[in-house]
């Protein structure tokens, strides 16, 4: 009787604190956790030569309740003090669990239908590449997907990247997220 009654307790500790049982997990083949990145992922422009291709990205399915999905890709290191957006994607359909290598083409036909790209700090539409200072050490490449309580985020289409951080913050049941490194 007494295990019953702990369990009991665990499951609404579990459920009241908003931990899962059910893993939420992001991944990529193209860019391993941890990992360095490849000339193929470091922007073209601002003094690097990169191809500039955003890698494929895979995750579980979000929590109950989740209505769309959003990746980010943001550098804490990058010497603005308000670090680096990277690439921005929303809207992205429930059923959808992956995007593919190169989703992050400017334009956004490479995109799930319904998704959007929002601003990175590049100025575009669309993935731009990690190009760290020269001399300034590794920087960290934070890969984020989110699961939302909402099927399409209410922003407007001129928002910039900390109104649509914002929004996306303010709508997840949950964040799973790998780390990538590169400097020059």
């Amino acid at each position: 009787m007494k295990m019953r009654n702990l369990l009991g307790f665990v499951s609404v500790l579990l459920f009241c604190t908003g931990v899962q049982a059910d893993e939420f997990t992001l991944s990529s083949e193209a860019v391993p956790a941890d990992s360095r990145l490849t000339d193929e992922y470091l922007f073209n422009g601002f003094g690097c030569s990169g191809d500039n291709v955003s890698p494929d990205l895979q995750w579980t399915p979000g929590p109950a309740g989740t209505q769309s999905y959003a990746v980010t890709v943001y550098d804490p290191d990058a010497p603005t003090g308000s670090g680096w957006w990277h690439w921005i994607v929303y809207d992205i359909p429930v059923d959808v669990t992956a995007l593919s290598m190169g989703a992050g083409a400017v334009g956004g036909t490479s995109l799930p239908q319904g998704a959007s790209h929002g601003p990175s700090d590049f100025g575009i539409h669309g993935f731009g590449g990690a190009c760290p200072p020269e001399g300034h050490g590794d920087h960290r490449y934070v890969f984020t997907v989110f699961a939302l309580k909402t099927d399409k985020l209410d922003v407007p289409d001129d928002a910039t990247a900390a109104l649509i951080g914002f929004m996306l913050n303010a709508n997840a049941l949950a964040t799973a997220q790998f780390t990538a490194t590169y400097g020059r």
